[in-house]
């Protein structure tokens, strides 16, 4: 007898419930689609072929789980059935009840509500803020390095990047370790495989283990040569390291495995750029460098608009420590007619000359370059006169350091806690610095400084621990770290190469006058007379910097290669005058007590000008500059 329609309909739907039935104890999926290669006793790892649309998390789970939850949950809703029809007629007693007294159960419920609500909002966002690490973690790490290695290992799209990546919080710490879960065929690329690793996690110095054996193939991935914990310059090891580095190439610190890791300032980098927010390590790294310099020669210009970044170097012979905006404003004048004087001085020696012959090596220390280049704006505005040009002729004599430095054996070490092109006078300015130091950055930082290493090297907040970019790629760098006594006696106790007549005191400059400004870069009336004599002599060529060279019998180009000669200062700052005298008249604020205890114990002081029977005499110019470059409380 033939089946009515109604007899396959029924049989249909009795095969689709033992189906379902099957399913549901052998905890698959009730659609019947298998999309993970998960088992009843074992979870899955990753998405099978041709598996479209989403797989949500519980398509991973093993069967026995999915089971355990099903019966657990259909008791659980049989159970409550079965209560609720027990009970039916006392629940519509009491709902009657609540009824007819709902002022009161409202009145009673009011304040559970509430504090059910207050628990709910609390407990979101304590789970929003414990939660926040990991969620960063999946979105800026392991996200992106599924979407670069699904395809070489042959997994689905929709696999889930949890199941097979496991990458802890703090995968760029020393002890940390990564592991991620192979496919068992192995039809990939090692190679290709660890490259993307690497570069996805901005990885250095790290090591595979691949582990292909067994039915859960794994590598593990660990960082075994970081830097030192620690870089100190009391260690006799490091000591000796420093000792032995060239003049050129001071140790910036020491990177993977202990390697040294330093900068040649003729071959490499003639400049270079610290970037850091606050507590970085920006004077640190300055005073590692600086020290260093100092100890093998080098003149140091400290600018300092913070007064304070470097007390180590105050009243050190060889160093000129700026710390008023007038002052810099003038200092970096002056400098930009030394590298003027240079490259004249280079052109008349030759190809062929000693470079050291042009003078010693000039370490220019700039500080807070994002205050600093407002600051010398603002003071050129108030100072300026007719026809004098809008911009400010430091920041050109800056510039022009920037661009002619490398021959001329001057240097600027530039710190700034967001070296934009704005900040530093353009982008053209910015691309001066080829090597760059980096501490506790941004991602928007890296970005702008040193987008040609991608990607960004994970941050950390290690005490010292910097990222040193130079050609290309970045270093990761323990800082070698000088206390400001270790680092004040390495500066005085190298080679000295500066001028020995009045070292101890900075170079004392006034404001050119305001008609010659827009001409200080000018050579016409500086050029040097065809001569046929010998080359200037080198001890003459490192004090010509000075403002008062020393002239050297029978030399006549003495008079032609000292540009830097001090202008005629004003009556008033030239005369000399008694502590008591120079308190009346020119510093009111300080007292002579002051005076005094400075004139015994600051190294800064200036010296005397003149003698009046027993008492001392100071021009007035070195007193008023003096004063407004001491350290004083914010």
């Amino acid at each position: 007898m033939a089946q009515t329609k109604f007899d396959k309909q029924l049989e249909k739907e009795a095969d689709s419930l033992v189906r379902a039935i099957g399913r549901v104890l052998a905890g698959r999926d009730l659609d019947g689609v298998k999309r993970t290669d998960a088992t009843f006793w074992h979870a899955g790892t990753r998405v099978l072929p041709k598996v479209e649309g989403k797989v949500r998390r519980r398509s991973y789970k093993p069967g026995w789980r999915r089971l355990a939850f099903r019966l657990a949950l259909g008791a659980g809703v049989w159970e409550t059935g079965y209560l609720a029809t027990q009970d039916l007629e006392a629940t519509r007693q009491t709902v009657q009840e609540l009824w007819d007294n709902r002022d009161q159960a409202l009145a009673a419920l009011e304040p559970g509500g509430i504090g059910a609500a207050s628990v709910l909002t609390v407990g979101s966002a304590a789970y929003m803020v414990l939660t926040r690490e990991r969620r960063e973690l999946m979105r800026e790490w392991v996200g992106p390095l599924h979407d670069a290695l699904h395809q070489p290992l042959g997994l689905a799209e929709q696999t889930d990047p949890r199941r097979y990546l496991h990458i802890p919080k703090n995968f760029s710490d020393d002890d940390a370790e990564i592991r991620i879960d192979l496919p068992t065929r192995l039809g990939f690329s090692r190679d290709v495989v660890a490259d993307l690793i690497t570069q996805k996690l901005a990885l250095e110095g790290v090591t595979f283990s691949w582990h292909p054996e067994g039915r859960k193939p794994y590598v593990l991935v660990k960082k075994t040569r970081k830097p030192p914990a620690k870089a100190l310059f009391k260690d006799p090891k490091t000591r000796e390291l420093v000792a032995a580095a060239k003049e050129s190439a001071p140790i910036i610190g020491f990177g993977a495995g202990g390697r040294i890791v330093s900068v040649d300032l003729d071959a490499e980098s003639p400049h270079i750029l610290v970037n850091a927010s606050t507590g970085g390590g920006k004077s640190v790294t300055l005073r590692c460098i600086a020290c260093q310099m100092l100890h093998h020669g080098s003149r140091v210009f400290v600018l300092d608009t913070k007064r304070i970044s470097h007390p180590w170097a105050r009243g050190i012979d060889g160093v000129t420590y700026c710390a008023d905006i007038a002052d810099i404003h003038d200092q970096l004048i002056a400098l930009g007619m030394e590298s003027r004087r240079r490259t004249r001085v280079a052109d008349e020696l030759g190809i062929d000359a000693d470079p050291k012959a042009i003078g010693p090596r000039l370490l220019i220390l700039l500080e807070e370059i994002n205050a600093t280049m407002k600051q010398l704006a603002r003071y050129w505005e108030k100072t300026r006169e007719s026809g004098d040009p809008k911009v400010s002729p430091a920041i050109d004599a800056l510039n022009e350091i920037l661009y002619m430095g490398r021959q001329l054996r001057m240097h600027v070490l530039l710190v700034a806690q967001s070296a934009t092109a704005r900040a530093l006078g353009g982008p053209e300015v910015r691309e001066q610095f080829s090597t760059r130091i980096l501490a506790r950055y941004s991602v928007n930082a890296w970005r702008m400084l040193a987008p040609e290493v991608h990607p960004a090297p994970k941050s950390t907040k290690h005490p010292g621990r910097a990222q040193v970019v130079s050609g290309g790629s970045a270093r990761e760098t323990q800082i070698l770290f000088f206390t400001e006594a270790e680092a004040r006696q390495w500066a005085t106790t190298g080679k000295n190469t500066a001028p020995t007549a009045n070292r101890s005191v900075p170079v004392q400059l006034q404001k050119p006058p305001a008609d010659s400004l827009a001409d200080a870069w000018s050579t016409s009336t500086l050029e040097l007379p065809p001569t046929t004599e010998p080359p200037v002599s080198r001890d003459l060529l490192a004090d010509a910097w000075s403002l008062t060279p020393a002239a050297v019998p029978g030399d006549s180009t003495a008079s032609t290669t000292a540009p830097l000669a001090k202008p005629a200062p004003a009556d008033n700052d030239d005369q000399a005058v008694g502590l008591r005298e120079a308190h009346e008249h020119h510093l009111p604020d300080i007292t002579i007590a002051a005076l005094r205890y400075a004139r015994a114990n600051d190294r800064t002081f200036p010296g005397p000008a003149d003698k009046r029977g027993a008492e001392l005499l100071y021009r007035v110019g070195d007193l008023k500059k003096w004063a407004r470059n001491r350290p004083r409380a914010a």
